[in-house]
């Protein structure tokens, strides 16, 4: 099923020229309207699309509808996707000539798209065994590289309130040696949106070598996959071997805030005063509000 819309979005705008003459007259002219300016048509509102194709915006909808979209908004991000090829090193979405309004709504919108995808995509039943692992474990440790760290660095500032002691690490022999130490009852979350890294496959065979268990938050038909004890599946449509990062880091940092707020939810009401007085605790840090 995912594969089969990721063929649909990538080839939305040959869709809908190849199904011109099967459209009845209205939806025509919405079909005509977008293939105009298929860059401005991501930027319209229902309401402006409708204006510019003569129609209403039940057309519209109905338009979207028939292009396997749950209507206007995941038509619009649908289109984005389908326009750019790219420029290497920068985003995948992103041409050399486009003007800031354009690459930031391209950016915005691709993350959005990503993001939903990701939501679709992610299994509860593999979320809820790394909740219930990091709830028991004897200690976390976070290990990300590259554009991973920062994910990695997130994760700590969010799981250290929990009373469990928590680490992150970004240096691989700084991982290893934790990983030779690891022990039963210890939880290491390994962060890597290709997941074939192989410093990173090497450090969670270790780790588990040692009776550790291992999360990964990583591509799901990866060798880190293979090698992890649990397995959050997180797929983007970005290339990062060509592309800068971005959101396959924005799903990373999601999961990490569902992990995050697992952990906290199991730990039940009595917790809530524990992370009260650690936000009451920054108070007097802050100027009041105006």
């Amino acid at each position: 099923m995912a594969a089969n819309q990721a063929h649909r979005d990538d080839n939305l705008l040959e869709d809908i020229q190849s199904r011109l003459d099967s459209l009845n007259k209205s939806e025509r002219k919405v079909a005509e309207a977008i293939l105009r300016d298929p860059s401005a048509a991501t930027r319209y509102s229902i309401a402006a699309l409708a204006r510019a194709a003569d129609v209403s915006e039940p057309t519209v909808n109905r338009f979207c509808r028939g292009f396997s979209a749950t209507g206007f908004p995941d038509f619009k991000i649908r289109l984005a996707q389908s326009i750019a090829t790219g420029t290497p090193y920068i985003g995948q979405n992103v041409e050399p000539d486009d003007t800031v309004a354009e690459f930031a709504d391209k950016i915005m919108l691709s993350t959005i798209a990503s993001l939903d995808k990701a939501r679709q995509a992610l299994d509860p039943k593999a979320l809820a065994t790394a909740i219930d692992y990091l709830i028991q474990a004897k200690q976390i440790n976070f290990f990300g590289m590259g554009g991973s760290a920062a994910v990695a660095m997130d994760a700590q500032h969010k799981f250290f309130r929990f009373n469990i002691p928590v680490m992150s690490y970004d240096d691989a022999l700084m991982q290893r040696m934790v990983a030779a130490g690891a022990n039963v009852g210890d939880v290491i979350v390994l962060i890597s949106y290709t997941g074939r890294t192989r410093e990173t496959v090497d450090i969670a065979q270790l780790a588990r070598a040692n009776g550790a268990t291992v999360i990964g938050i990583t591509n799901p038909d990866s060798p880190l996959a293979e090698s992890c004890t649990v397995v959050l599946g997180v797929t983007a449509p970005e290339d990062t071997e060509v592309y800068m990062p971005m959101s396959s880091r924005i799903i990373h940092l999601s999961v990490i805030d569902i992990l995050a707020t697992g952990v906290t939810l199991k730990r039940g009401a009595d917790f809530l005063g524990h992370l009260k007085k650690i936000k009451e605790s920054l108070k007097p840090t802050r100027f009041p509000p105006s």
